[in-house]
């Protein structure tokens, strides 16, 4: 029983006692702090989207000329 302990129970109750920690520090954004992350998101988003728009245009035409046009 003493093994359990150790291996599973303790562990356990550790890591509920530091979530509840992390929990308790947490605070709610202040409204510039949520546009700041908001804005942060948003942009990488649209980069995001631009990369994979252009990968696609680029792969389009190396593609039909690897494969050959029909």
């Amino acid at each position: 029983m003493s093994d359990i302990n150790t291996l599973v129970i303790d562990p356990l109750r550790e890591f509920a006692k530091d979530s509840i920690r992390l929990v308790k520090k947490c605070t709610k954004p202040d409204r510039k702090e949520f546009v700041k992350i908001s804005i942060a998101t948003g942009t990488g988003m649209v980069v995001m989207g631009f990369v994979g728009f252009f990968v696609k245009l680029i792969h389009i035409p190396i593609n039909q000329i690897i494969v050959g046009g029909q």
